[in-house]
């Protein structure tokens, strides 16, 4: 069998699962419903390196009945549901990823979603951080020799040793791609600076920045997995407590909502005046971290950042503090300083969750090493919110195959995200209302939409 998972007698548990959250997902449902009998991603090679979650398991499933074959890994080494997974490989889908993997074993995952039969590569990616791009374009610069392989990053270490080992044609694969699909705000972010340095190799859609997506998964899904998250590491009472959120954008609105309704009092650290006034007026109190570090309970990153909770950070922060990111990468927080850090004690007390105890006695309790907390600890998202996102995806998908791009970063259409949003209504039972012909002509706004300009800001 032509896949990796941990536990194939998961799979009846994971289907079930996976049929339970097929129910709270209607916009893919009604994709498969629009799309299935047409087949339009038949012959389209899909990788994905996205959480291998239940949600995400849906999401596949679609892609699938909608004629595309597709090869799967996880895009963090703590996010797969083992039951999942299991149930796509027991379905035929060719998943790499269980729950727990090492980095070598990550980036074999990786490479082995990107590994079609016959030596050939994917037509189309759907990412989530980029690191599926990220090892394309590596691979095509080590075959160019436009860099060398002498590297201090341990995750470059490891995916020139893959692409060492390698017989794939690099340059030929990124050439014949179609396109990636890029589901969160550190990947895009990537994608944009590739851009600017004239770097991208292939065309990418940025699902992120759809309305559908950031005002609704990053703000309403950490709206409720952050909590989870914290609570299943931990069983703290929330309440009474102080929390210090590192970021205000769209995932940190969110923290700050939820933690807020627990009854915490939250503290906000910002680098942006605009993202800073906007704490301000929600009446939360925005400092600078150094100022706070004695009085949090509980620091929560999500800057998409790095270094944003340093050593010197943690060392001063009352005992027992708990910190956690929900940004996609790790180096929030500094997880690898801290553990080679002089007199440094790691006990772990259970899965992802581990007591750092520093020389002097005071010791912080360490969430999913410094990873995504809410998928490290819990399950992430709801699957509501990810029907949202994942909707988006597909329709980029389509959108990549059906259509040749030329190399740049790109957005969906405001009529598209309407769409999505439409797909979610009648689930909540929302009646919207409709304009008259005098009123369509007075705003001057189509009666079926786009109902919003581009620039809008919602």
């Amino acid at each position: 069998m032509d896949c990796k998972v941990k536990d194939m007698s998961l799979a009846e548990y994971g289907r079930k699962e996976i049929n339970l959250a097929e129910n709270e997902m209607p916009g893919l449902i009604a994709l498969r419903e629009k799309y299935s009998r047409q087949q339009p991603l038949k012959g389209a090679r899909i990788t994905g390196s996205l959480h291998m979650t239940v949600q995400t398991a849906v999401l596949i499933e679609t892609l699938v009945k909608l004629g595309a074959e597709v090869r799967w890994a996880s895009c963090n080494i703590f996010s797969t549901q083992d039951h999942a997974a299991a149930a796509m490989a027991e379905s035929g889908i060719p998943v790499f990823a269980w729950k727990g993997e090492t980095l070598e074993e990550y980036w074999w995952c990786t490479l082995q979603a990107l590994s079609f039969p016959q030596g050939k590569g994917p037509d189309l990616i759907v990412d989530d951080g980029g690191d599926a791009t990220l090892f394309i374009h590596k691979a095509v610069e080590y075959s160019r020799r436009k860099k060398s392989d002498i590297t201090n990053n341990k995750d470059l270490k490891i995916i020139y040793e893959l692409i060492k080992n390698s017989q794939l044609n690099w340059a030929e694969i990124a050439s014949n791609l179609k396109g990636v699909s890029e589901e969160t705000t550190t990947g895009v972010h990537r994608l944009y600076q590739m851009q600017e340095r004239s770097e991208l190799l292939f065309p990418a859609i940025n699902v992120n920045d759809s309305v559908t997506k950031s005002k609704f998964d990053n703000l309403y899904g950490c709206r409720e997995s952050l909590a989870d998250g914290i609570k299943r590491g931990t069983d703290i009472m929330v309440a009474g407590k102080i929390v210090v959120i590192c970021g205000y954008g769209d995932v940190g609105k969110g923290c700050a909502q939820s933690m807020r309704g627990f009854g915490a009092r939250v503290i906000i650290t910002e680098i942006d005046p605009i993202c800073a006034l906007q704490a301000a007026m929600e009446g939360y109190k925005v400092e600078k971290l150094e100022n706070v570090l004695s009085e949090g309970d509980i620091f929560v990153t999500a800057t998409g950042n790095r270094d944003v909770i340093r050593v010197e950070h943690m060392q001063k922060m009352k005992d027992k503090a708990i910190v956690c990111n929900i940004g996609h990468f790790d180096n929030e927080i500094q997880v690898d300083q801290l553990y080679e850090y002089s007199g440094v004690k790691k006990t772990n007390i259970k899965p992802q969750v581990d007591l750092i105890t520093f020389e002097e006695g005071n010791s912080i309790i360490l969430l999913s090493e410094g990873r995504l907390v809410n998928l490290g600890n819990a399950t992430g998202h709801p699957s509501f919110v990810m029907s949202n996102s994942f909707s988006n995806q597909v329709l980029a998908q389509l959108e990549l195959w059906q259509n040749r791009y030329e190399i740049g970063v790109y957005r969906l259409p405001k009529i598209i995200d309407e769409e999505v949003a439409r797909l979610h209504l009648d689930k909540l039972g929302v009646k919207l209302t409709e304009l008259t012909e005098e009123q369509s002509e007075y705003i001057g706004v189509p009666k079926e939409g786009p109902y919003k300009p581009e620039y809008y800001r919602y």
